[in-house]
């Protein structure tokens, strides 16, 4: 056992001091496609990998599942600042799993191991790779999905842009189309900027939306009340010739809210 040790030992000392060779096969192997600038950024993180793939042939898988999770980790903040996508990712692993296996294998020739004692190796190297290619997989799900909904926030709140044009009076230009969850946060971020703003006349122009459902023009008429409840005058603008026929055909009573075809005249009305 000893005596396995140490060969196991030796296989792994050989990985580490061949670590730069390896590095180098990826950047000159046949089907790299990434520029120099890219290359020279994954040069680190390539050779953690192969370090974590050499001191995992001896030790606890438990310490060396623990280095990957840390380095999925930091390979997905890599990959997402060089916008790479995670099949880079799995493919570089991919390698570095054959270059590796090809030097566990001559090596245990070299000493003449078993067969069950190399397909014992194997195997626990093929576990470590998998753990790889999970803690990459799963790192970078979590981090993307971070971004899109830091991206869906960040849409949200520019998708309410009260724009102030005298002291009392403010524009709220929409585009696009509107689902239930923009429609609560223009119901929300509305009401609570109209009252900061303390504003008198509030122009919601619907020139940028393609489309006015039941949904929308009940979200619209409930943002009017509730803007006449803190005082706000609200005035519709964009009122295309197809919104109106759907307006009618829905049987949508605007009858109280003062409607132009464009912002030119909703403004002249004001002044």
């Amino acid at each position: 056992m000893i005596k396995f040790n140490s060969q196991l030992k030796e296989i792994s000392e050989k990985l580490l001091n061949s670590s730069d060779d390896l590095v180098a096969k990826r950047y000159n192997a046949d089907d790299n496609f990434y520029s120099k600038e890219i290359d020279e950024s994954l040069r680190g993180w390539r050779s953690n990998l192969v370090e974590i793939f050499a001191l995992s042939i001896y030790k606890e898988k438990k310490d060396t599942y623990n280095q990957l999770e840390i380095w999925g980790s930091d390979a997905v903040d890599l990959l997402i600042n060089l916008k790479l996508p995670l099949d880079v990712a799995i493919e570089e692993v991919r390698f570095y799993r054959n270059l590796v296996g090809e030097i566990i294998r001559d090596e245990a020739v070299k000493n003449n191991f078993s067969l069950e004692v190399f397909y014992e190796i194997i195997s626990r190297f093929d576990s470590i790779v998998d753990r790889a290619i999970y803690w990459l997989s799963l790192s970078y799900s979590g981090k993307y999905l971070s971004r899109i909904q830091a991206a869906e926030i960040l849409s949200l709140e520019l998708s309410v842009p009260l724009i102030r044009i005298s002291s009392k009076m403010a524009i709220l230009p929409l585009i696009g189309d509107i689902d239930t969850n923009r429609a609560k946060h223009l119901m929300d971020k509305t009401l609570l900027q109209g009252s900061k703003m303390d504003l008198t006349y509030l122009i919601i122009d619907l020139s940028g939306v393609p489309v006015v459902d039941t949904m929308v023009a009940n979200q619209i008429i409930s943002l009017i009340k509730a803007l006449k409840l803190l005082g706000i005058q609200t005035l519709l603008s964009g009122i295309r010739p197809e919104i109106a026929q759907t307006i009618v055909k829905l049987g949508i009573n605007l009858k109280d809210i003062p409607t132009f075809g464009n912002l030119e005249q909703a403004l002249q009305q004001i002044n």
